[in-house]
């Protein structure tokens, strides 16, 4: 037998996925971030040791 009224739960649900998914984008960004960052370390790092030789 079909339930009357509202579906249950849906709002929240929604909530939830749209929560989680910022929290993913932001995890990614963040690791995009650091990546890019630890690339220009590197990049700087060799350049230096490159004209000290």
């Amino acid at each position: 037998m079909a339930k009357k009224g509202q579906e249950k739960n849906t709002k929240n649900k929604a909530k939830h996925s749209r929560l989680v998914n910022q929290k993913k984008n932001k995890k990614k960004q963040e690791a995009e971030l650091r990546k890019e960052r630890l690339k220009a370390i590197t990049k700087k790092a060799k350049e230096s040791r490159d004209t000290n030789k």
